[in-house]
């Protein structure tokens, strides 16, 4: 039973950007309602960020952990904005002071190429489906899709991710083909040393094993990859700098994981044989001004057993939702306000429209503060005067702050506890006790590294 008038906030998805916000609004003494779509909330920390980041992933997620295991954080796993709950009933008449959407994005953006998603599964595949997969594969109770890649794979992208991958499909397909010539080596060590070395140390090479290799596409040149930053405003010789580095990755990669780099070809066709994606057809293109500038009548047919696109990722469309573009309609980017409504706020990659770490923490930091700090209006020091204050003189200390606090979005005594009472009722319909440390040890899934070189 909450005994003072209070806010409660609604934040859809609990990885990094979700975490960031509720830890700021429950620090605050603000009831914090965490909705995850999945049965853990560690987004793409768990099923995006390739299995061999092992220290990456277990520091993120428990800093996840720490942030929403609060006495004033209310998690709620197994529930989707769109699917168990409707947007317009979540914002109209459920009660809640705001609503923070950090849904992220798990959408791949289409390959454009016209009619080739008829083939996904069939010849082409996704890159977040895809690392879905590769990441819980080796789960003993895993039951979701089965993906076979095979050697030739053609990679579509330009960014880390793209480079996650290509040296994934390395990392299967060379292993795979050691094995069927007696030699074990389990993926991390594949990953860390590289294919090149694993091979020369065993006396051999792709073409000993009978394989290819897989090659990336890329619209534009190296030095024009995303794969290191160059800062805003940097002069003529910082940006050549940071292209030397970028052509340097793209090489030294190259060298260890040994695939091919196409650039300057962009996808335009597809290329069918008996009802499965047989290949691409690419257009050359020149870069000018930074932009991919296709060559006339330069094309490039490509054959291959199975292509995966991996040019960005974007927000998943939700009913009632308002998109501009690929990313949510939002008033302003820095208050994350989405257009239309008062009191829906989106963060994180839902806004942001990449995948960053870092740049998803931050905007939720700077969105999160502004809800607090501008549209509620609150400091911590009300949450100690209204606690402190007995029945009888709260309405008259209330008078007091009501000029500096948003009182319009602040829910009553009663208002709040009810509110609280039917997220309960949530928690218990998904089998979540609301003990969140025993929920994750519970849940936490087999890690491959635990299981032995042979992931079994």
């Amino acid at each position: 039973m909450i005994s003072h008038p209070a806010y409660v906030v609604a934040v859809f998805g609990g990885a990094v950007a979700g975490a960031e916000a509720a830890e700021r609004l429950s620090r605050q003494g603000i009831y914090t309602v965490v909705f995850e779509q999945n049965t853990l909330p560690y987004g793409k920390i768990e099923d995006g960020l390739p299995k061999w980041h092992i220290k990456l992933r277990d520091k993120e997620e428990e800093k996840i952990n720490a942030k929403l295991d609060h006495e004033k954080v209310f998690f709620v796993p197994k529930t989707r904005l769109g699917r168990d709950l409707d947007f317009e009933e979540v914002v109209s008449t459920m009660g809640f002071s705001a609503v923070l959407l950090a849904t992220g994005a798990w959408k791949d953006r289409p390959l454009p190429v016209e009619g080739v998603d008829e083939f996904v599964g069939k010849g082409l595949y996704y890159q977040n489906p895809f690392f879905h997969w590769f990441n819980h594969f080796h789960e003993p109770d895993y039951s979701g899709e089965q993906y076979e890649i095979p050697d030739g794979t053609v990679v579509i992208g330009g960014g880390l991710a793209s480079i996650d991958v290509v040296k994934a499909v390395m990392v299967l397909t060379v292993g795979r083909a050691l094995e069927q010539h007696g030699h074990k080596v389990d993926l991390f060590t594949l990953e860390k040393e590289g294919p090149a070395k694993v091979l020369a140390d065993r006396g051999l090479s792709l073409e000993k094993l009978g394989l290819k290799g897989c090659s990336l596409y890329y619209r534009r040149t190296a030095i024009n990859m995303p794969i290191t930053p160059i800062p805003e405003g940097a002069d003529a010789r910082r940006i050549e700098k940071a292209q030397q580095v970028r052509q340097r990755m793209i090489s030294n990669l190259q060298e260890k994981y040994l695939f091919r780099f196409h650039e300057c070809h962009s996808p335009v066709d597809k290329i069918v044989a008996d009802g499965r994606l047989a290949g691409l057809v690419f257009q050359k293109t020149e870069v000018i001004d930074g932009r991919a500038t296709p060559i006339p009548d330069a094309f490039v047919e490509v054959r291959t057993p199975l292509v995966i696109s991996s040019i960005g990722s974007i927000p998943e469309p939700i009913p009632g939702v308002p998109s501009r573009g690929a990313v949510y309609d939002v008033e302003d980017e820095k208050t994350g306000r989405l257009r239309g409504y008062e009191h829906v706020f989106a963060l994180g990659n839902a806004v942001t429209g990449r995948g960053n770490i870092k740049e998803s923490r931050d905007h939720s930091k700077m969105v999160s503060a502004y809800v607090v700090d501008d549209f509620f209006a609150w400091k911590e020091e009300y949450l100690q005067q209204l606690t402190r204050l007995s029945e009888e003189n709260l309405a008259e200390r209330l008078q007091h702050i009501a000029a500096e606090l948003n009182r319009e979005r602040m829910l009553s005594a009663e208002q709040a506890t009810s509110l609280l009472e039917k997220i309960r009722d949530r928690q218990k319909q998904v089998g979540y006790s609301g003990d969140f440390r025993q929920w994750i040890a519970e849940h936490l899934p087999v890690r491959q590294e635990t299981m032995g070189q042979d992931g079994g």
